[in-house]
């Protein structure tokens, strides 16, 4: 009953952290910020270890450091004069590239360049593969007045899902960009991000909303264009299913409660082939340049990296990371159908429980504390492994820190019943091995450790200590009579006489046979017999109950001595006590001596 009591006790402690770990918010938070440290680590292996490979068939034209310097140093200003992007798109075009993206904002037109304006905006009529971005934002109307968007560029979303909360993802105001691309093009998508607290970059929006109406981000057209080429996937319409899954041609993305995609990465900055900006502008000058690159059937993304410019993100697999190579990866994702998706928190919660199962049955089956450790870490580790490789063939993110809070719990709980249950046990097989079995007495073996401990102490601070040895008056014929199994009631109804008549401090034993002994420390001989004419009294008057339902009287003989008056080791003690005792029986019995 015990064990089962504490084991529940144990259970009940257990759920009190669960409960309190789960539902404390800041503690959650701090857990999902470990846990998301976790993911960003397990990335960093996978593409240390080479598992992922970035698709050839995406390419960035950056504007690097050198091609920020060379445009400075030949044009005078930033930014560049947007015919140059015409330019650079027409020589790119002759080599039948798949798709041209613009991770760039062409926001105002330059009063000053309107054929230029009006040169990249006829790039847009001329060419349909040609993508650019725009962004939404939460200005104040004072600043700018919030404009209507072209019909064309909002998607149908059909959302059957409870778990979704756009709120992060929807916004009051948008920066527009030039009238002659906005109006004549619908290959516009949104480059809006969204970072957990860290500042890391793990999750991008699928869609944004804005004036009640769902946007397209601008890598996921340019991924559904490069399906629709290479897989005949054309996708007009979506839907996300009660479970936040968005399907289509094939492709599973489970979006989070903020709508957002978890990105598989394939490695540090400059994964992607880039071809720095300046090369394609001397390439159209006819300027002398090493350019040797065939845009073929490729995925052409145009963004910037020099760190001047400020388009720089901090990613799981990389601190420093261009916004355009995000939009390379998110793309990268489309294609391989590799997003991530992370298992649900009630699932989370089950697997942690069973851990903590597997883990709360270890620690109370193995008796070694050390061993116990040892493989509750090694089931862990066996989780954690599991973990690494869900992730890393499956797409999955199993949770790895509530598992090892949970754990950890279940560890130290189990580890607090087995100490009580263990306490028990000791305290039980030190009664059995101290107590005597009929009457609840303490033995004659802890009688004699006593005797030799009252001794010491008392010579050590130079004090008394008293001791009784008792017998029950005719014992021998009373069993002859009643039987003895009535001697052994009236052995036990005396035991607990001599208990209720003495301090809690006096040490009452079965000393053998009939006979029972009680050593009364810091006592003296006169408050020692009066102590034991009372016991010798109550006994006396006291009707004890036999077996058959019978009831007889008892009287009891008692011989008393004190240290150091009688003696000064337990050998003599007992010795004068036991002298007395017979003194008693030999002088009429029911007495003390």
């Amino acid at each position: 009953m015990f064990k089962k009591i504490c084991f529940t006790l144990g259970l009940v402690f257990f759920f009190l952290l669960v409960i309190l770990s789960v539902k404390n918010a800041n503690l959650s938070g701090f857990i999902d910020m470990v846990e998301n440290k976790t993911f960003d680590l397990r990335q960093t292996i996978m593409v240390n270890s080479g598992v992922k490979k970035a698709s050839d068939d995406i390419v960035i034209v950056v504007v690097d450091d050198a091609s920020y310097e060379y445009i400075l140093d030949h044009y005078g200003e930033w930014p560049l004069p947007r015919d140059i992007y015409a330019k650079v798109v027409d020589y790119i075009e002759t080599q039948s590239p798949r798709i041209v993206a613009f991770d760039l904002m062409f926001v105002k037109s330059l009063k000053s360049a309107n054929q230029a304006d009006k040169a990249l905006a006829d790039l847009f009529k001329k060419y349909n593969n040609v993508y650019t971005a725009m962004n939404l934002d939460n200005q104040s109307e004072d600043l700018r007045t919030p404009p209507v968007l072209p019909e064309g560029l909002a998607v149908n979303v059909k959302n059957y899902s409870e778990n979704l909360n756009w709120a992060d993802v929807t916004f009051t105001n948008c920066r527009a960009i030039i009238d002659d691309i906005l109006n004549y093009s619908s290959n516009i998508g949104f480059i809006n991000v969204t970072r957990s607290d860290d500042g890391i970059l793990r999750t991008m929006p699928v869609f944004v909303k804005y004036q009640d109406k769902i946007y397209p981000q601008l890598a996921l057209k340019v991924g559904l264009e490069y399906l629709r080429q290479v897989e005949g996937i054309d996708v007009k319409d979506f839907e996300i299913d009660a479970n936040s899954v968005l399907s289509f041609g094939g492709r599973n993305i489970l979006l989070q409660k903020d709508g957002s995609a978890i990105l598989n990465w394939y490695g540090p900055a400059g994964t992607y082939t880039q071809i720095p900006l300046y090369k394609l502008i001397k390439a159209i000058n006819n300027e002398h340049t090493d350019l040797d690159y065939n845009f073929h059937n490729k995925v052409v993304y145009f963004g910037t990296t020099a760190a001047s410019l400020f388009d720089i993100k901090s990613v799981p697999t990389d601190k420093i990371y261009p916004g355009v190579e995000i939009q390379a990866t998110y793309v990268n994702n489309l294609i391989d159908n590799n997003f991530i998706s992370k298992v649900e928190r009630f699932s989370t919660i089950v697997i942690s429980l069973i851990l903590a199962l597997v883990i709360g049955t270890v620690v109370l089956r193995v008796n070694s504390a050390v061993y116990a450790s040892l493989i509750s870490l090694a089931i862990y580790f066996v989780y954690v492994l599991s973990a690494y490789y869900a992730m890393r063939f499956g797409n999955v993110w199993f949770e790895v820190i509530y598992p090892l809070i949970f754990a950890i719990l279940a560890f130290i709980s189990m580890l607090i019943v087995k100490y009580l249950i263990k306490s028990r046990d000791f305290e039980y097989q030190y009664k059995l091995a101290t107590t005597d079995g009929l009457t609840e007495l303490y033995n004659h073996r802890y009688f004699q450790e006593q005797m030799r401990m009252q001794v010491e102490q008392a010579k050590r601070y130079e004090s008394n200590f008293s001791l009784i040895i008792i017998d029950i008056d005719h014992f021998k014929r009373f069993n002859d009579t009643f039987g003895h199994q009535s001697g052994d009631a009236v052995l036990r109804q005396v035991a607990l006489t001599l208990k209720r008549n003495v301090r809690a401090t006096d040490i009452v034993c079965r000393y053998g046979g009939e006979e029972m002994s009680i050593i009364l420390p810091n006592i003296d001989k006169d408050e020692a017999y009066s102590t034991a004419e009372k016991i010798c009294k109550r006994v006396a008057e006291k009707t004890y109950h036999l077996s058959g339902n019978r009831e007889s009287n008892v009287t009891i003989s008692l011989g008393v001595a004190t240290y150091p008056y009688d003696g000064v080791d337990a050998s003599s003690l007992i010795e004068s006590a036991d002298k007395r005792l017979y003194t008693a029986k030999n002088s009429g019995r029911n007495q003390v001596k």
